[in-house]
């Protein structure tokens, strides 16, 4: 990888500061962490053992609430897992939907082995290539804050953006882990009844 990385804890946070309404779905691992450490929030939903999956449960989370911007945060391994998930976030495009891939070119939870990004994968390329015209790399200080404001609204169509940041591991921070009591606390937050 080349270019500026970012320190990943305060990139999330920055993502996450002055949130309204938004809707947080972090994909499996040290995603989860961050968001996390930028603190627990009823409508965040963590993600445990669901490798591949963060993108579709963003999609399906923007499908089933239109007015609601949703954002996915999730890392390098678990997005090149769940690939084929994009040409299907692609085909709907909602625009309340923002996926951020934390890329520090590591599969950090199974042991630190280089990540395809580490080679010739590019994600915004791939995500362009499924169909999702707003795909990025962050590459500066003005372009995260511009994200971070983006994430907070709805668009025209998904966004994808990948950010570059630096692989040094850093302390777990753990959410809740009950899935049942993070489904219907989130339900809860939209004003839904348990499930």
């Amino acid at each position: 990888m080349t270019g500026p990385l970012f320190p990943r804890r305060q990139a999330v946070a920055r993502l996450l500061a002055g949130r309204r309404d938004l809707l947080v779905v972090s994909g499996l691992g040290a995603p989860t962490y961050d968001v996390a450490a930028a603190g627990d929030h009823e409508r965040n939903f963590y993600l445990w053992g669901a490798m591949g999956s963060a993108a579709l449960v963003g999609l399906g989370l923007a499908l089933a609430q239109p007015a609601i911007p949703v954002l996915v945060v999730t890392g390098d391994g678990e997005m090149l897992m769940g690939l084929g998930g994009l040409a299907t976030v692609a085909l709907r495009n909602p625009g309340n939907l923002s996926i951020v891939v934390l890329d520090n070119g590591l599969y950090g939870e199974t042991g630190g082995q280089e990540s395809h990004t580490s080679g010739p994968t590019d994600l915004p390329a791939v995500a362009r290539g499924c169909g999702l015209a707003d795909a990025r790399t962050i590459t500066s200080d003005a372009e995260l804050a511009t994200l971070a404001a983006r994430v907070q609204t709805i668009g025209k169509g998904t966004l994808f953006a990948r950010v570059p940041i630096d692989p040094a591991p850093l302390p777990r921070i753990l959410p809740p882990r009950d899935g049942v009591y993070l489904k219907n606390r989130i339900r809860g937050a939209l004003g839904l009844s348990p499930l």
